[in-house]
């Protein structure tokens, strides 16, 4: 089957609308970190209380993000996610109401912590679907692996999409006015996305399998968390180098669009990946997406103006979808049914917690030798990430081999 007939079949099992109302739902999430940076920001004249701001919202929701898949995994997704929904948008526009107001910005960033508390992730919640979905179909093993490598390049699309909007409503309005689009997108799409049918479906793996309380964190398990971690590292490492350099050259507004380029490349991969032979075994792909990871990021040390870094970024781009794709995969595959809500969620909050890691020493040590420094942690997080690959090797594919079956979901048609 080949990827184009693959993504056809894929979509023809649930329509577009479920594919669209699937990818908007997840950009308010890729919306909320800057926007909510550029609203305190402009509301205190204080780019450190916008960053605290923005950390807050995204380490509350990362920290928040496994315990809300638990529980999506016991009551089904219809409830949580459309909780999440109403109440994700409510924060936000409570959020509005905080930063004009004469109040100190520490209470905007208790504001913004709870948002991120509340805030959905779509992305992970979506993976949980696809397998009930391709359920009795004669090629399902190749159809949830083209659904993963979608789902990945819908998240690094969101990521480009998300803030670019951002800047779009601050250039038309104001921080406010895209804050609040972000909030109305959530609370329809989110909505759109709780109360689709296949939410019932993902309901079932849980529903029939009846596991009682079987382990969640495996070491396997654990091995993907620290490589999601890392590649959160990437991504906040990267986006403080670019900012130094496009701050140095006058243009702070570029960093944004620069930042794209390494979306760009991530999801023409991250699609292509639907290619990819079976044979090719997933420990095997993230050992050596790994290693091109760290090989493709060296060049950022050489970087030295946004004319030489554009180039770099957009091939740096190349090797990260496919390796979360791949770490994402190899979670759903390890992991029982009944739990599959909670890895997915607690693969995606490590992400960000990396991220914020990431940004923060990157941050520090950009302010005292600049963007060269900066680039050092996206580099050292890819030689880690190498490291973990490689030597996680027998416990990966431990899990792998003794991964159980995909059981056969008895679940009706969308």
């Amino acid at each position: 089957m080949s990827a184009l007939t693959g993504y056809r079949q894929l979509f023809g099992l649930t329509g577009p609308t479920y594919v669209l109302v699937g990818f908007l739902a997840r950009i308010p999430l890729a919306m909320s970190q800057l926007g909510v940076l550029l609203l305190i920001a402009g509301t205190t004249d204080s780019y450190g209380a916008g960053g605290a701001c923005a950390g807050a919202l995204a380490v509350a929701n990362a920290i928040g993000a496994p315990g809300w898949g638990t529980l999506a995994d016991r009551i089904g997704q219809r409830p949580v996610v459309l909780v999440q929904s109403l109440a994700g948008a409510t924060g936000l526009a409570g959020l509005l109401v905080v930063a004009h107001s004469d109040l100190p910005w520490v209470w905007a960033a208790a504001a913004s912590a709870v948002t991120g508390l509340l805030l959905p992730q779509v992305g992970p919640m979506a993976r949980v679907r696809w397998r009930p979905i391709t359920t009795g179909h004669e090629h399902q093993a190749k159809l949830v692996d083209v659904a993963f490598s979608y789902e990945g390049a819908a998240d690094e699309a969101s990521f480009v999409i998300g803030p670019a909007l951002i800047g779009l409503g601050v250039s038309l309005a104001s921080p406010t006015f895209a804050l609040a689009s972000a909030a109305v997108v959530l609370a329809v799409f989110g909505a759109c996305f709780a109360l689709h049918p296949t939410a019932r479906q993902a309901h079932v793996a849980h529903a029939t399998t009846g596991a009682g309380m079987v382990r969640l964190l495996t070491p396997a398990l654990l091995v993907l968390c620290a490589s999601q971690m890392l590649i959160g590292s990437v991504f906040g490492s990267v986006q403080t180098g670019t900012s130094v350099l496009a701050t140095d050259a006058g243009h702070p507004g570029l960093t944004g669009y620069f930042h794209a380029l390494l979306g760009v490349g991530s999801v023409i991969a991250g699609l292509s990946m639907a290619a990819l032979p079976a044979r090719f075994g997933l420990p095997a792909r993230l050992r050596w997406f790994a290693v091109a990871l760290f090989v493709l990021a060296v060049p950022l040390l050489l970087a030295d103006s946004l004319l030489a870094l554009a180039p770099v970024l957009l091939v740096l781009g190349v090797s990260i979808a496919p390796y979360m794709i791949t770490t994402f995969m190899l979670g759903e595959r390890i992991t029982h049914p009944s739990r599959i809500g909670a890895a997915m969620t607690l693969l995606a909050a490590a992400t960000g917690l990396g991220y914020a890691i990431g940004a923060a020493i990157a941050g520090q040590l950009a302010d005292w030798g600049g963007q060269t420094p900066a680039f050092a942690v996206t580099v050292a997080a890819g030689f880690v990430a190498l490291v973990v690959s490689w030597g996680g090797r027998p416990v990966l594919e431990r899990a792998a081999a003794a991964a159980a079956p995909a059981p056969a979901y008895d679940v009706e048609p969308v």
